[in-house]
């Protein structure tokens, strides 16, 4: 399920990409006093993702921005859309916003037999943990987590994005389900890598960290019911880590129903 937040540029602004840490105090202000005020501190992924304000670039005043708000929880979605509503004056670090329209969403991957494509609209986070490192055959000089690189192959990234999808499956799903590790098959039929960066984060206030992200491309076919919950719980919560700080939101970019040609299959973007 997802909020979209139509917005207008109240002055010329640089496009701040540093926007994650104030765009997410604001999503919690929205929060504060409700009964989701008590996951802030937990440690444990967060019930909510969002996209960058979208498209990405300096704005005039005037301009248009999109946001997206996405969470498997329908009430939290209703605090975030009220409080938009009651105060639209939306500052995101630098950039001023008036929020003007705030609409419901509830993006699917399709039924059974559906194929598509998902794109991470914001940069993936994924640390494997230094007790896998020999198992991946990993050689660093440190015991941190290692951020994922290509040079550190395919396999340490299809394990802990399940891993994590996992964790998140016994968060906000019925217990009685079974989660990605417990049916066979893969997540996805095909990864294809767009790019890996590296930006400044500020996970706390008054500290700077720098993070190693990457982009994809990632192709699925719906085998059935499970697997299609699985993936439309990572279009609720994003796929790899620090969610809430709004890293690996994911959008349905293509989509073909049983049935259909590719060229009937429609944009599912949001």
């Amino acid at each position: 399920m997802r909020v979209l937040a139509r917005l207008r540029a109240r002055a010329d602004a640089a496009y701040d990409n540093a926007y994650h840490h104030k765009l997410r105090g604001r999503l919690w202000n929205a929060l504060d006093g409700t009964d989701y005020d008590a996951v802030h501190d937990e440690n444990q992924p967060k019930p909510f993702t969002y996209s960058n304000p979208f498209p990405p670039g300096d704005m005039d005043e005037g301009d248009e921005r999109t946001l997206l708000v996405a969470s498997p929880e329908e009430e939290l979605l209703a605090h975030v859309a009220a409080d938009l509503q009651d105060d639209p004056e939306l500052n995101i670090g630098e950039m001023p916003f008036t929020v003007e329209e705030v609409t419901a969403l509830s993006p699917d991957v399709g039924e059974p037999g559906t194929s598509g494509t998902i794109s991470t609209g914001t940069g993936v986070l994924v640390r494997i943990p230094p007790w896998r490192f020999e198992e991946y055959g990993i050689d660093v000089d440190h015991d941190e987590a290692e951020f994922w690189r290509p040079e550190h192959t395919m396999e340490p990234f299809r394990n802990q994005i399940e891993a994590n999808l996992d964790q998140k499956h016994d968060l906000f799903c019925p217990e009685y389900l079974a989660g990605p590790s417990e049916v066979s098959g893969e997540l996805f039929d095909g990864y294809e890598l767009l790019k890996t960066f590296a930006i400044p984060v500020e996970p706390t206030t008054g500290e700077t960290e720098t993070w190693v992200l990457s982009k994809w491309r990632l192709d699925y076919t719906v085998r059935d019911d499970d697997h299609r919950r699985h993936l439309n719980l990572l279009l609720d919560v994003g796929i790899g880590e620090r969610n809430s700080l709004g890293f690996g939101f994911v959008n349905v970019v293509e989509k073909t129903e049983p049935g259909e040609t590719e060229l009937e299959g429609t944009d599912a973007f949001a």
